[in-house]
């Protein structure tokens, strides 16, 4: 029996492509729903006839922005991965928003073919940033959103964005206050990245120095009324969001659509698995064991010290970094400290 398998589902559609994207996506205003569906439909048929019914806990339609899908395609692929697989009568469903592609009676419809979480990029908390990174919408457009949402049955996430060229501390505890005001039980916060191939990129701005952006990070987790549970993710304790919290945790699943990767487990056999053909090569168990510690690392929690996990730590070099990395629970974590270098401590731990 394999074990259980989470679902991330790729939307490609946008209105428009965001100055900073440089993810799988692009703007179409009349996308082909049909044809985009019974592509996903067939992707479904696929994977249960590889892996059988496994049992789903979480399916995430991420993008793109997958809240311009049609309802009625939506129903389509919920019925279809009820149909080949065994999705828990309490799964965890998310749906990728933005603000001005949502009202009330399309949260509704939703809401009532599955969907139980909501998480909507709004990205800023200011006109002149929302206009800086191409968004769509403004600031009333994205409260009136999240408004909309946290009246709905659903749970309620936002996304943001913060480390624009010329953002300052005081800036970034601002957007936190604002953040707080909404009452939100989670949200992201990402640093910007600036991609070379993306309109920002090719502008070549000037960004905030290590030590500012190590300030600003500061400034989210003191200022923030939400605890941290991941390196940009904040929740109440009931509220983290369960899909990811898997993949962190090292549970497989399939990347269904285009452009969408996956991690499947087979028969004892990890899989690298990108779309339906793109890719499905085997992962050897070192690989595998490395991701789980890089993915692992970046949460409150860590990573399991599984026998493949020990193997690939250099645990001598842990032990000379008591103020940055512990273990406990049999799990490594890094400490408040240790979160600000993560990426220089999982190069020096694994080997």
């Amino acid at each position: 029996m394999n074990p259980e398998h989470n679902i991330y589902i790729h939307v490609p559609f946008c209105m428009s492509k965001c100055r900073y994207c440089a993810f799988f996506s692009r703007a179409c205003a009349n996308p082909d729903w049909d044809t985009y569906t019974n592509s996903i439909l067939d992707e479904i048929d696929l994977w249960a006839q590889k892996i059988g019914p496994v049992h789903v806990p979480t399916v995430f339609f991420g993008g793109g922005t997958p809240s311009l899908m049609p309802v009625t395609h939506f129903e389509k692929i919920i019925n279809k991965i009820k149909q080949q697989f065994d999705l828990a009568t309490d799964a965890e469903i998310t749906l990728e928003s933005n603000p001005g592609t949502i009202d009330k009676n399309k949260i509704h419809d939703f809401i009532s073919v599955g969907v139980n979480r909501i998480s909507i990029g709004v990205q800023s908390l200011s006109d002149e940033k929302l206009r800086y990174l191409g968004r769509q919408h403004n600031v009333a457009d994205a409260i009136n959103a999240i408004d909309l949402a946290q009246k709905s049955r659903a749970r309620v996430s936002a996304d943001f964005i913060y480390g624009l060229p010329g953002e300052t501390v005081d800036d970034v505890i601002k957007t936190c206050q604002q953040i707080n005001s909404l009452g939100l039980q989670h949200c992201s916060l990402y640093e910007l990245t600036i991609e070379p191939t993306t309109p920002i990129g090719r502008e070549n701005p000037q960004m905030p120095t290590n030590d500012e952006m190590a300030d600003m990070y500061n400034a989210i987790n003191t200022t923030l009324a939400l605890p941290r549970y991941e390196v940009s993710n904040y929740a109440t304790t009931d509220e983290h969001c369960l899909h990811n919290e898997n993949i962190w945790d090292g549970a497989p699943y399939i990347g269904i659509g285009r452009g969408a990767a996956g991690r499947i487990f087979h028969n004892g056999v990890w899989y690298e698995q990108m779309g339906a053909n793109e890719k499905f090569d085997i992962l050897d168990t070192q690989s595998r064991a490395i991701e789980q510690v890089i993915m692992g690392m970046r949460t409150i929690r860590g990573t399991r010290l599984t026998d493949d996990v020990k193997r690939v730590i250099n645990m001598d070099t842990v032990q000379n970094m008591p103020d940055l990395v512990q273990i406990k629970n049999n799990r490594i974590s890094v400490t408040d400290a240790g979160m600000l270098v993560l990426d220089d401590i999982l190069v020096k731990i694994v080997g």
